[in-house]
């Protein structure tokens, strides 16, 4: 398959899968209510909003964000982090997501809150960003780029659209580096793409684009703790969810969270945030 056919493929499988009814519900309801991302957990049973909203707060001030910063939420889905940033900072944030549902929740939930003069939303995919060149501060991103069929235009993207001193800031569940990714192909199946990208893809990738700083913070702890959390919750409420979610994507799922789980535990996989800045 040609990268250009590989993209278009990964970009027409997220958004049909996040698109779907029993997603939104499954995200809405089981993974956090606004955060559709990896939670810093300082207890094994602390509640999966509480540690999402953590991330945001430790990647705001990784990437010094304040009042009047220009970011750029790149799969962003319900927009959790935008409506934190804004209401906690004053940030300005403009939110790219690929699903209509998504952004419809999110645009909601925004005006909702009283944020609509600080967040923006709009349908697009981070492969080829509607936004101009050098026109923000930070590129924010959470657990979105592992989506992504042509992950180095992605970082092109990046590094076109931030002003000189902008930064990068951004999560994704990684596989670690070297590792052979046959062994992890249940969940290459699970996101319908060849490999993961690797804490090394990423560093050396900004770098190679002339970025400094780089940096991994690694937490590649976190990872099988968040997805053990919300399988546990997902499981807890299954009799709620019968209803509203079809026994297909319920079984589906919890298969597919505990092959999360098993990669983290076994070091295959791991998570973190990676920043650096524009030259």
């Amino acid at each position: 398959m040609t990268g250009a056919r590989q993209a278009a493929t990964a970009e027409h499988t997220a958004r049909s899968y996040y698109d779907s009814a029993d997603a939104d519900t499954f995200y809405s309801r089981v993974w956090g209510g606004e955060d559709i991302h990896v939670g810093l957990y300082e207890r094994p049973d602390e509640e999966i909003a509480a540690a999402s909203r953590r991330t945001v707060a430790r990647m705001a001030e990784i990437a010094g964000v304040t009042a009047g910063t220009r970011v750029l939420d790149l799969g962003a889905g319900y927009g959790g982090a935008a409506r934190q940033l804004a209401r906690g900072l004053g940030a300005s944030v403009h939110c790219l997501n690929l699903s209509p549902v998504e952004n419809e929740r999110n645009e909601r939930l925004t005006g909702e809150q009283g944020l609509s003069g600080l967040v923006t939303v709009a349908t697009g995919s981070f492969e080829q960003v509607p936004v101009d060149d050098g026109s923000v501060d930070v590129v924010w991103s959470q657990d979105a780029f592992l989506h992504s069929g042509h992950r180095d235009r992605v970082l092109d993207e990046i590094a076109r659209v931030l002003t000189p001193g902008g930064r990068a800031v951004f999560t994704d569940p990684m596989a670690v580096d070297g590792l052979d990714q046959s062994s992890i192909q249940p969940i290459l199946d699970r996101i319908a793409l060849s490999t993961m990208a690797t804490p090394g893809f990423y560093t050396g990738g900004l770098e190679r684009r002339g970025f400094t700083g780089v940096r991994f913070h690694d937490h590649a702890g976190q990872l099988p703790t968040h997805y053990r959390r919300v399988r546990e919750e997902l499981v807890a409420h299954e009799h709620e969810l019968v209803p509203a979610i079809s026994g297909g994507y319920l079984t589906a799922m919890k298969a597919g969270l505990q092959h999360w789980v098993d990669g983290g535990n076994a070091g295959k996989l791991t998570w973190g945030v990676v920043h650096a800045v524009r030259a």
